[in-house]
């Protein structure tokens, strides 16, 4: 319990900072000025083409190198993770906004809305519908991501199995609950997200 408390503890806490920065990347990205644009175009090609271990491991060695302060293991790890989780989350976010009917953006201009209260009032309210379902889907692949955090000591689930694999000798039994707790706690989740969005579409078809 210790262990799945530390994974959703970790995936909770990535996918909201990665949102977060997320939300801020997709705005650069769609700028209308081009360096900003560029920057989070390199930035998303450099974290999606590299596998997160490779990411994990540098983190954990560049930051305390570079850094005027000490960072514990567990802060680099969290920071690379988040770093990941945004390039992911920030082209969701970027998707959902520009499957926003153009129609609406030219509507909310002609009525004298500015660019920045278009985007807040107009566009992002509509492009939550599209961006939550996609969302919810990062935080349950975050959650199986976060297991590579063991290769580093993080206290989560797959650290909890080798910690009871080195007391028991017990491998088999081990690493079978370890899978299990994992398929119960996606399974959980998956069928939350069936849900919700089943509820978004009954509230869209009601709106209707």
């Amino acid at each position: 319990m210790d262990g799945l408390m530390g994974t959703l503890w970790l995936a909770a806490v990535t996918v909201i900072f990665g949102t977060a920065i997320g939300t801020i990347l997709a705005m650069m990205r769609l700028s209308r000025f081009k360096a900003p644009g560029e920057f989070v175009r390199l930035y998303v090609w450099m974290l999606r083409g590299t596998p997160i271990l490779l990411q994990l491991y540098f983190f954990w060695i560049f930051l305390p190198r570079v850094l005027p302060f000490e960072m514990s293991d567990l802060a680099c790890i969290v920071t690379a993770l988040i770093v990941n989780s945004s390039s992911y989350v920030s082209e969701i976010i970027r998707a959902g906004i520009q499957a926003v009917d153009i129609g609406q953006t030219e509507a909310a201009r002609s009525l004298g809305l500015g660019s920045g209260m278009t985007m807040r009032y107009v566009v992002l309210p509509q492009a939550i519908k599209n961006i939550l379902p996609a969302l919810g889907n990062e935080f349950i692949n975050m959650i199986k991501q976060v297991s590579l955090a063991s290769v580093f000591f993080i206290n989560e689930l797959t650290t909890s199995y080798r910690t009871v694999l080195s007391a028991t000798y017990r491998p088999i039994e081990s690493i079978i609950i370890a899978g299990i707790i994992y398929l119960m706690l996606t399974t959980v989740l998956t069928w939350v997200m069936d849900r919700f969005e089943a509820r978004m579409r009954r509230s869209e078809g009601t709106v209707l």
